[in-house]
């Protein structure tokens, strides 16, 4: 963690959530300015129980650098995402272009919600970088989560899907 102890997600216990941002490192403007606008609204998050952290695949140095830069003197950031571990929670790889690979590939843009005792609440994943929510639609649905309850959705398999015909939930697109 960029200025501070080693980080990790099982030591989180807010009062909701913790939003888990992964960027696209330090050479991504529209990163910049989103992490920017969390940084500022921070006390905003933590109203609500919720606690933010950021990381990419950059180097420390470039993390550091970063975050120096953007002014995001109140975000945790994390830095050194590993390859695999970005695999395992479902984040799009890209290979960098325009400046030196010290990780050999950048993370798509990505957020978790995920519940203190370690679930999922909900995922926003992107294959590119072309989809930027603002920071007030991120809070409205953290306010939207908050009040409805802990029901999740987005839980059924093929095999139960059938049983649940009369309850909408997330659609595939066929052939993919």
């Amino acid at each position: 963690m960029v200025g501070g102890p080693c980080w990790r997600l099982c030591d989180q216990k807010p009062k909701h959530f913790t939003l888990v941002v992964a960027y696209r490192g330090a050479a991504c403007g529209h990163c910049r300015d989103f992490l920017k606008a969390i940084n500022d609204r921070l006390e905003a998050f933590q109203r609500r129980g919720v606690a933010v952290v950021a990381v990419s695949a950059d180097s420390r140095a470039e993390a550091e650098s970063f975050a120096e830069a953007a002014g995001l003197d109140r975000l945790a950031i994390g830095w050194g995402l590993k390859p695999e571990r970005a695999q395992d929670w479902g984040i799009y790889m890209s290979a960098e272009t325009g400046r030196p690979a010290a990780a050999g590939f950048i993370c798509e843009f990505a957020m978790f919600l995920v519940r203190r005792d370690g679930t999922l609440q909900l995922s926003h994943v992107q294959s590119g970088p072309f989809l930027w929510p603002s920071v007030d639609e991120v809070l409205e649905a953290i306010d939207g989560m908050i009040a409805r309850g802990p029901e999740l959705t987005g839980d059924l398999t093929p095999e139960t899907a059938g049983a649940a015909a009369s309850r909408p939930g997330p659609r595939s697109i066929p052939g993919c």
